[in-house]
C-alpha cells in the first residue's frame, strides 16, 4: 500500500446551532479511488468544502504530503495541488473547450494570449483523456458528460495530486459513465489520489479501493470495499441494524381508482411519439427508461410545459389543452423537476418562502397569504415530511440535498393536487432519505387518493415504488407492466427491445 498523499486529522466544522463535522478523520493515498459516502447531512459536503478551503476549519489538520496546509480559498487549494469537479459543471459554456481548460493560464507570447499554443496544448490533454472532440468549439455545443471530462481535463492540467469527483455520474448514461470512469482509472495509475462521492452503490464497487463513512457529522470508519459486504455499508450510513434495513421500503403497492388523466396518441416532435396512457387516482405510475428514452418529455407534456402536436388529453373525461404549467396548476397537476438546484429552489430563500411559493404563483400575485398563515402551513409540512431545519426562516440554500427535495415536494403538496409527477425526486440524496421518498409517495397515493406519475433512473426503486410501470424507449412507449411483470428482468427486456 502507497503512502498516504492526503491526511485530514481531527476535523472540526461548526456552524450556528449545528456541528457540521466533529473529529473526522481521512486519508487519501496516492494511485488510490477513495469514496466518501453518508447520508445528506452526514458532512461529506463540508469536509470537502473544508478541505478546498471554502470554508475555514475550526480544528484538526491536514496534511500533503506530509507538509500542512490550509487553504483560504479553492485558488490556494488547487495551488496546493487539489481539485474539484462538482456535479453541477462550474465551467463556461460559451467558451471554447480550450479556453476553459486554461482560462487563467493561458500561455503568452509577446504580451498576448498564444491561441494556437493554447489549442495544441489542449488537443494533447483530450486525445490522453481519450476524448475525441473539437477543442475550439464551445463548451455549450456538448452534452454533459462531454463537459465533465472538460471539467477533468482542466483539472488534470493544473498539475493536481488530488482529484475530487462530487456526483459526477449523476447526469451521465452508462455509456457515458463507463468512459469516465476509464479516464479515472488512467488517473489512477499515473498516481493521482482520487476521492468519489456518489449514492451509485453499483459505482463504489465497480470503481473505489477503499470508502470513508460518515454520520451526523462523525466518522463512523474506513474500509476495504472488496471487503465491505453492501448491506453492511448501507447499515453504517443509515445507522440501523440489517434486520431493519429491509423494512424501510415497506408499505405495499397502493390500490387504482377512477381514472383521472388520459392521454391518446399524444405527440410532440422531437420529445415524444404517439403516447397512450390512462393515470387513475390513487396509482403510483411509474416511467422508466434509459436517459433520452422521453420520461421527462411525456411528464413536461402532462404538465403544460410542452404542447401536443397531435392527439388529445382528457382530465376527469373532459378535454383539456394547457397553454401553461399554471393552467395545469389550476386543474391541480403538480410537477417537481428533475434539476432542484436550477428548476426548484430558490436559494435566497426561507424554508418557509420556498413552500408557500406554489401555492402564491396558484392564487396569484396579487392575492395575499397573510405571514400567520404561511407559517402554520410551513411548520405543517415541515412535521409532516419530517424536513430537518433549524427554524422555517432558515435559508433552504442551507439544507442538505435531501431535505431541500423534500422542501420543493411539500411546496407542491401544498397546492393540494390531484396528479403529483416527480422527476427523478430521489437523485443525488442519501439511501435513508430516498426510503422515506418511496414510504411518502405510497402513503400519498393511498391515502390522499393522489395520482403519482414517478421517474428513476434506478429500476429497483421503481420496482419497490410502482403499482404500474411505462416502459419508453426512443420516445416511443414500448410496455406497460403490472402485478408480478414488474421485476428487473422484464423491465430491463422491455427497454432492450425483448419484451
Amino acid at each position: 500500500m502507497s503512502e498516504p498523499l492526503l491526511i485530514m486529522r481531527g476535523i472540526y466544522k461548526y456552524f450556528p446551532g449545528v456541528k457540521a463535522l466533529q473529529n473526522v478523520d481521512f486519508t487519501l493515498r496516492a494511485g488510490e479511488i477513495h469514496a466518501l459516502m453518508g447520508e445528506n447531512g452526514a458532512g461529506k459536503s463540508t469536509l470537502i468544502k473544508v478541505l478546498t478551503g471554502v470554508y475555514p476549519r475550526d480544528a484538526g489538520e491536514v496534511l500533503m504530503e506530509g507538509t500542512p496546509i490550509a487553504p483560504a480559498s479553492p485558488l490556494e487549494a488547487q495551488k496546493a495541488k487539489i481539485s474539484t469537479v462538482y456535479q453541477e459543471v462550474n465551467l463556461c459554456p460559451n467558451l471554447s473547450v480550450a479556453e476553459n481548460i486554461f482560462i487563467g493560464r493561458e500561455p503568452k507570447k509577446a504580451g498576448r494570449i498564444d491561441w494556437k499554443t493554447v489549442n495544441r496544448r489542449a488537443e494533447e490533454l483530450v486525445r490522453q483523456l481519450d476524448l475525441p472532440i473539437d477543442v475550439t468549439k464551445t463548451l455549450d455545443s456538448y452534452a454533459v458528460a462531454v463537459q465533465q471530462m472538460v471539467a477533468i481535463a482542466r483539472a488534470v492540467n493544473v498539475d493536481a495530486k488530488v482529484l475530487i469527483l462530487d456526483e459526477p455520474t449523476s447526469s451521465l448514461d452508462e455509456n457515458e459513465t463507463q468512459r469516465l470512469f476509464a479516464v479515472v482509472r488512467r488517473l489512477k495509475e499515473r498516481g493521482m489520489g482520487v476521492v468519489f462521492v456518489s449514492h451509485f452503490l453499483d459505482q463504489i464497487y465497480e470503481l473505489c479501493d477503499r470508502v470513508t463513512v460518515l454520520r451526523n457529522g462523525e466518522l463512523v470508519g474506513e474500509y476495504e470495499i472488496g471487503k465491505l459486504p453492501r448491506m453492511e455499508l448501507i447499515s453504517k450510513m443509515i445507522g440501523k441494524e440489517l434486520g431493519n434495513i429491509q423494512s424501510v421500503n415497506a408499505g405495499g403497492a397502493p390500490q387504482a381508482g377512477e381514472i383521472l388523466l388520459e392521454a391518446e396518441g399524444v405527440s410532440a416532435f422531437g420529445r415524444i411519439q404517439n403516447l397512450n396512457l390512462t393515470l387513475h387516482r390513487g396509482e403510483v405510475v411509474g416511467f422508466a427508461g434509459l436517459l433520452g428514452s422521453g420520461r421527462t418529455e411525456a411528464a413536461e407534456l402532462l404538465f403544460g410545459l410542452a404542447r401536443p402536436e397531435q392527439g388529445a388529453l382528457k382530465l376527469e373525461g373532459k378535454p383539456v389543452r394547457f397553454s401553461s404549467p399554471l393552467e395545469a396548476m389550476r386543474h391541480k397537476i403538480a410537477f417537481c423537476p428533475e434539476d432542484r438546484k436550477v428548476q426548484g429552489i430558490i436559494g435566497d430563500l426561507t424554508v418557509r418562502e420556498n413552500i408557500i411559493l406554489g401555492l402564491q404563483a396558484k392564487k396569484g400575485a396579487w392575492s395575499h397569504i397573510p405571514i400567520k398563515e404561511q407559517e402554520r402551513i410551513a411548520d405543517e409540512y415541515i412535521r409532516m415530511l419530517q424536513i430537518k431545519v433549524s427554524s422555517p426562516e432558515q435559508l433552504i440554500r442551507n439544507l442538505s440535498g435531501g431535505n431541500q427535495q423534500k422542501a420543493i415536494i411539500a411546496r407542491w403538496l401544498v397546492t393540494e393536487p390531484d396528479l403529483l409527477i416527480l422527476d427523478e425526486p430521489t437523485r443525488g440524496i442519501d439511501i435513508g432519505t430516498k426510503a422515506e421518498i418511496q414510504k411518502m409517495i405510497v402513503q400519498l397515493a393511498r391515502e390522499k387518493n393522489m395520482s403519482i406519475v414517478f421517474i428513476s433512473s434506478e429500476i429497483d426503486e421503481m420496482i419497490r415504488t410502482c403499482t404500474r410501470l411505462v416502459v419508453l424507449r426512443d420516445r416511443k412507449k414500448v410496455a406497460e407492466l403490472t402485478g408480478g411483470e414488474i421485476n428487473s428482468d422484464r423491465v430491463m427486456a422491455a427497454i432492450a427491445g425483448g419484451v
